[in-house]
């Protein structure tokens, strides 16, 4: 992978995560189209940690507050303060994806990440948020937030398991159904993913490590010893990716926050009903495999 392919890679990841519109479908869809192959789980599962820490340091206030004594002072924003009260709702909201995930392994590693699914999920989630947006009318702000708040945006966040759903995407669209203001609802919903995100990433992270392992006990049963160099090599790219991604994930977090107190989330929904059936078309016409 050249240093260019990783910093398009880190800016899709970075560009994706945060929004309503699937980093995964995106991280499957630009390298397909560009021609460069499949980055693989391993440099997946590391730039993500990219975007994580990106959101740990933009909502670091509000994830202290909530672990500790819920309100710190010298705040320098007018957010409302977050409070211990939500560490429940988010320890409840984290179980389904768990579970779900348990259960729907094999779905989502294997014939879910057709691009006929992405395409599909696209379309059908776009639609959902479509729902809650016209539905939506109650400003609930974020010291309302109760344990059954928790609980559907945690069900909200199982669907994201289905590659193109989008993780940010279901749990705004759950937040808005549950009645929360717009910028409420995205703040929400990313405190209550973190410790998913978390965990996926050490997973995936632990399982490409795990395979990378045994592909180079492989190589040396085969009598082809790996190179120090060749690693270094393979390691330039993931960090430049890595960077990318939270510069560019730190940005996006801010955006949408500020882009959510005054608008709604139509123009996502239009992107994800467009980009959704030029998936399936191409997929169709066999210029995306």
């Amino acid at each position: 992978m050249t240093d260019f392919q990783a910093v398009v890679l880190g800016f899709v990841q970075g560009a994706t995560e945060w929004l309503p519109i699937s980093s995964t479908a995106h991280l499957r869809i630009v390298p397909a189209l560009l021609g460069w192959g499949d980055p693989g789980a391993m440099f997946t599962a590391v730039i993500q940690w990219g975007t994580f820490f990106a959101a740990l340091v933009y909502f670091r206030k509000d994830i202290l507050q909530i672990l500790f004594r819920g309100r710190l002072t010298g705040r320098d924003d007018d957010r409302p303060e977050a409070g211990r009260h939500l560490l429940l709702p988010v320890v409840v909201g984290t179980i389904p994806v768990v579970i779900a995930g348990v259960l729907l392994k094999k779905h989502i590693e294997g014939p879910w990440r057709s691009f006929y699914v992405i395409g599909a999920s696209f379309i059908a989630f776009g639609l959902l948020l479509g729902l809650a947006e016209k539905r939506h009318v109650a400003k609930r702000q974020l010291g309302s937030v109760t344990l059954a708040d928790g609980l559907a945006v945690g069900i909200g966040q199982a669907f994201a398991l289905i590659p193109g759903a989008s993780r940010s995407g279901t749990t705004i669209t759950a937040a808005l159904f549950q009645g929360l203001e717009r910028a409420t609802a995205a703040r929400f919903s990313f405190l209550l993913s973190l410790p998913a995100v978390f965990a996926a990433g050490a997973k995936e992270l632990y399982d490409a490590i795990k395979e990378d392992k045994k592909a180079e006990a492989a190589h040396l049963a085969a009598g082809q010893a790996v190179a120090a160099s060749q690693h270094l090599v393979q390691a330039r790219p993931l960090i430049i990716a890595t960077i990318v991604a939270f510069v560019v994930g730190l940005a996006s977090i801010d955006w949408l926050m500020r882009f959510l107190k005054e608008h709604p989330t139509y123009v996502f929904i239009v992107y994800r009903l467009v980009v959704g059936t030029a998936i399936l078309a191409l997929a169709a016409a066999g210029l995306m495999k």
